[in-house]
């Protein structure tokens, strides 16, 4: 170890460690640099999942290659008059019929109440987006030819495609430039010096781009496929964790430059006592994500490779790259704040270290209050509503959606998300009586058959994605199981909907129990003990649930108003807060370990509070707002995933980590370290009159002997 620290460090070799990562980034940017993402997130349902099982039936159909625009046509006044009405079929069966799959355009449906008529274009598959694109507005232009008075919308199968691909066409490079502003403004205010933040942006932003490229091409070996919501929170986590590494690592280099009179020593120094905590942490972040790999869901598994590979890149660099670029320049890089060797202890000045003090005089009652306040911010846990509709995934309702949303109130509920049913040809007419009997089911109608098999159509009574349409599904299913050989399979929208709600369910009640086991583990080898990582594994899952209490209370203002969290947020919330939160209470737990060998663990624990509370407490600020830029994208799900994680950062970084945890230290005294016995007790400290926040550089350097 000595060895590769000297190698980061020296003179003499630390230049090839800044070589070698310029040739391996430009070499990787060359090769794989111009690749990108799916431009919009997939399902990612398993084979097993029965609307897939549709779909892959619905490929012996004759319409297997069909897709199809819904031109929705909605009058500003009153209802469509014979002119509009004749217009409407006119421009049908004029340059829309010659724009459909085969030259023929149906006439237009019309409402009940005559305010609104849909037009169904058959269509050729597209892959190409910018030819999708600019067909849809060949079908926009075509289909609101000399109309006036009225309003057309592009939605349905196409229409959202469309749609969803110019939503999130620039997202990355949106969210990369306001994550670069929200660190460099950060650390430029953290650092206080005009050059300092500048070194590790530069690093970690490297390290973001290489984590980019080389989490595709794992993900491309391994056949996983990355969509712009994973990409996006990957440089995310990537820019924050990194971000955080480099903060404690920077923070512990200026200690020991007051220690040490060589700067290279004092790398040296600084990797030794910090690198354990940012492999720990790293560490813990990697394999919380990687149990995603055991999950149903396709797009969990791609987002717990891509950002595993990701924490990884963002050690190596925090590790490696950062320490040799640091060290390359003198004490002047922070300037005006040189630490000065032999300069006063910074730490006994510290405003950290005084709330420790305080809070070592009444453990109990701020340990209580702690949870208390906790539980309070907690509350919102018993109003939370989970599951959010396709047409309320959007910030801003892109046109498909507002075609759906009028298409919903003009004709039955249903009908802008018919259900699919499959079944065996000789049982088509029974399962279409069946089906048509069924609460919630408003019509069913055979339509096309093969040698074996039949489709039936089934328009349910409810909207699309609610509790009563899953309900309808469920009710379906459960009757086809009754009809023949009970080999009837129903997909579609809702279908489709209710099953990936149940895998989430299922991802979760697997994911979340292996993530604390994890993390547990990892603690446990990590601090070479039992209560110390049960307590911190039982704070920050208490700051888990007070940041979904408080951000549900949040999400009901009048500035969200969001009538749900989305399936997934939770899953992937909690992974985050879990896997970074206690990062921050490693940084912490790791330093006290350290000074209570020879101050106690009262007074180990009140200057490791004193040494990381400004790194810990800018660290978390920096990570919440990072996460917080999630909002940039145009997904409710990024944007409420980014507000949770902010908001657990900020309740982990200055509530949990500044007081709960180390009442709890102060509470358990050595047995914190049960079943470790503590080099010094904390009794025999006491007897020797340690202070922590008494100790001189030199002192520290004799008590350390």
């Amino acid at each position: 170890m000595s060895g590769l620290l000297r190698f980061i460090t020296s003179a003499k070799t630390s230049w090839i460690v800044l070589v070698l990562a310029g040739l391996a980034a430009a070499a990787l940017f060359s090769i794989a640099g111009g690749e990108e993402s799916e431009t919009a997130p997939s399902v990612g349902l398993p084979d097993s999942a029965e609307s897939v099982q549709v779909d892959q039936l619905r490929e012996e159909f004759p319409s297997a290659d069909d897709t199809s625009a819904l031109l929705v046509f909605a009058s500003d006044e009153g209802e469509l008059d014979a002119d509009t009405l004749a217009l409407i079929n006119e421009n049908a069966m004029g340059e829309l019929a010659n724009l459909s799959r085969e030259g023929f355009v149906p006439p237009a449906q019309v409402s009940d109440d005559g305010t609104v008529a849909l037009v169904v274009v058959p269509l050729d598959p597209e892959s190409d987006v910018a030819a999708q694109s600019e067909r849809a507005q060949e079908l926009r232009d075509a289909a609101s030819a000399d109309l006036d008075g009225v309003r057309v919308y592009l939605t349905g199968a196409e229409g959202f495609e469309v749609d969803i691909a110019a939503v999130f066409a620039g997202a990355d490079f949106t969210l990369l430039l306001t994550t670069v502003i929200v660190v460099a403004v950060l650390l430029l205010i953290t650092y206080r010096s005009p050059w300092l933040w500048l070194v590790p942006l530069v690093v970690i932003g490297v390290a973001d781009g290489l984590a980019g490229i080389v989490a595709r091409q794992v993900a491309s070996a391994v056949g996983v496929q990355l969509d712009a919501s994973v990409t996006g929170i990957l440089s995310v986590l990537v820019f924050g964790a990194g971000t955080n590494y480099a903060l404690l690592l920077i923070a512990r280099y200026r200690d020991e430059l007051r220690l040490h009179e060589d700067r290279r020593v004092a790398m040296q120094r600084a990797l030794r006592g910090a690198g354990p905590a940012i492999i720990a942490s790293g560490s813990t972040v990697a394999l919380a994500l990687l149990t995603l790999l055991l999950a149903e869901l396709a797009g969990n598994r791609a987002l717990g490779l891509a950002c595993a590979v990701g924490i990884v890149v963002a050690m190596i660099f925090a590790l490696f790259v950062l320490p040799a670029a640091l060290v390359l320049f003198g004490r002047g890089l922070f300037w005006p704040y040189v630490p000065r060797f032999g300069s006063p202890d910074a730490i006994a000045r510290s405003v950290w270290g005084k709330l420790g003090r305080a809070v070592s005089k009444r453990p109990i009652i701020v340990a209580t209050g702690g949870f208390i306040v906790l539980g309070v911010m907690a509350s919102g846990l018993f109003f939370v509503q989970t599951g959010l509709s396709q047409n309320d995934r959007f910030l801003q309702k892109p046109e498909a959606v507002q075609g759906q949303e009028v298409l919903a109130e003009a004709f039955s509920a249903g009908t802008t998300s018919p259900s699919i049913v499959i079944v065996p040809l000789d049982e088509a007419e029974e399962a279409e009586s069946a089906l048509a009997a069924l609460d919630g089911v408003d019509s069913a109608a055979i339509g096309e058959t093969t040698d074996n098999l039949a489709r039936i159509d089934v328009t349910l009574g409810a909207n699309a994605e609610t509790e009563e349409a899953f309900a309808t599904v469920e009710r379906m299913r459960a009757a086809l199981d009754g009809v023949g050989t009970g080999e009837g399979l129903v997909g579609g929208l809702d279908a489709q909907a209710l099953d990936v709600t149940n895998a989430q369910a299922r991802d979760q009640a697997l994911i979340i129990p292996l993530i604390l086991v994890l993390v547990l583990i990892v603690l446990v080898v990590l601090l070479r003990a039992l209560v110390a990582p049960l307590l911190l594994l039982l704070a920050v899952v208490a700051s888990f649930f007070s940041a979904i209490g408080l951000s549900w209370w949040l999400f009901q203002t009048p500035l969200f108003g969001f009538p749900a969290i989305d399936t997934n947020v939770l899953l992937f919330s909690f992974l985050f807060l879990v896997a970074l939160g206690v990062d921050y209470s490693i940084f912490l737990v790791t330093r006290a370990k350290e000074e209570s060998d020879h101050l106690g663990i009262t007074q180990g624990m009140i200057r490791a509070l004193a040494a990381t509370g400004a790194v810990i407490t800018s660290a978390g600020i920096l990570l919440a707002a990072v996460f917080a830029v999630l909002g940039v994208l145009p997904l409710i799900t990024l944007t409420q995933i980014g507000i949770i994680v902010c908001i657990g950062v900020l309740i982990d970084t200055l509530l949990v980590r500044t007081v709960v945890v180390p009442a709890l230290a102060f509470i358990t005294k050595d047995a914190f370290w049960w079943p470790r016995k503590p080099k010094l007790r904390d009794a025999d400290a006491a007897a020797r009159g340690a202070d922590a926040l008494a100790l001189t550089p030199a002192a520290r350097r004799v008590t350390k002997r």
